[in-house]
């Protein structure tokens, strides 16, 4: 697959965050025309890299402003619908900021739109959220196809699970959608590690105890729990390097919070945000925010690239 497929698609960046579908995109050489996002701080990260400063609140945006796109890309927040007495649809989602991706669609017709969001999001309110979604881009002429997918089956040692929504514009005859099928490349959370002398004074490194390093074989490169500390919650869980990390998160307390607490030769830390930028996709080279928690914050709330580069790979064979 040559990197120019998509050259000449024009996309747009909703809730950009750190712009890892737009690295997804350009990686085959489609072009960003517009980006958003209400937090200034990721904003700012953004343009360090992209140079290219992101509108603010999306919900203060007419449509009418927003330049014409082929593609809208949305890792949009996972909001609660009201749809007691009502009818699953457009309607529905007035008041959510899927609303707001729905309204643009409405105004610009897009050839294709790309949403993801937490695994939970198929279950939301008993599956009606998912529902209105579903039915609101019906309802504005669209195709729906959703599929959760694991980073861990895509070569990145995460196990991070995402719904991939993908519509297609009704004219397009476009009535079937093959997701990317899983790969089976063996890496571990091993393989992208830092050395505990290039982290910094910024991880603590605690002393290993009386935790026992895993012998065994990781099981379906799933992450492997090996002890706790304190009462064994969220933030005080102590993993292998050799299956796959837990999942990255935006939120959470406990001494390794955000990351999982992890035994790398004889001591035991949490993850660096640059493990953790690796661990979502991103290249060395791109500039992480200077503070650690926001950095931890952002790569938390961002998407895998990994994983829409291999989407963008089936939804370009269906376009084309």
């Amino acid at each position: 697959m040559r990197k120019k497929d998509l050259e000449g698609y024009k996309f747009i960046d909703l809730f950009s965050g750190l712009g890892g579908f737009r690295l997804a995109l350009e990686y085959f050489r489609a072009e960003c025309v517009f980006s958003s996002d209400i937090d200034d701080k990721v904003n700012a990260v953004y343009y360090k890299n992209f140079k290219d400063k992101p509108a603010g609140d999306i919900t203060k945006i007419e449509a009418k402003n927003i330049p014409d796109h082929d593609i809208l890309c949305a890792g949009f927040p996972c909001q609660s619908f009201s749809i007691s007495g009502k009818k699953l649809g457009f309607n529905d989602s007035r008041g959510t900021l899927f609303f707001d991706v729905a309204r643009i669609v409405k105004e610009k017709k897009p050839k294709v739109v790309v949403l993801e969001n937490v695994k939970n999001f198929t279950t939301h309110d008993n599956g009606n959220t998912l529902k209105v979604v579903e039915a609101t881009m019906r309802e504005l002429g669209y195709t729906f196809f959703y599929k959760v997918l694991n980073a861990v089956d895509f070569g990145i040692p995460q196990n991070r699970e995402r719904v991939y929504m993908i519509s297609f514009r009704k004219d397009l005859n476009i009535n079937k959608f093959n997701f990317p099928i899983s790969k089976s490349e063996n890496i571990n959370l091993k393989d992208i590690l830092l050395k505990n002398s290039n982290i910094g004074k910024e991880i603590i490194l605690y002393e290993k105890g009386n935790i026992k390093e895993f012998t065994g074989k990781p099981k379906d490169r799933k992450p492997i729990r090996i002890g706790i500390i304190g009462k064994g919650g969220q933030g005080e869980r102590i993993y292998s390097i050799k299956g796959s990390a837990i999942t990255i998160s935006a939120n959470g307390g406990g001494r390794f919070a955000k990351t999982g607490g992890y035994l790398i030769g004889n001591k035991i830390r949490k993850l660096h945000p640059r493990e953790c930028a690796r661990l979502m996709g991103f290249p060395d080279s791109y500039i992480l925010a200077e503070s650690f928690n926001q950095s931890y914050k952002q790569l938390g709330n961002s998407v895998v690239i990994p994983v829409l580069v291999e989407i963008i790979k089936e939804i370009n064979q269906v376009i084309k």
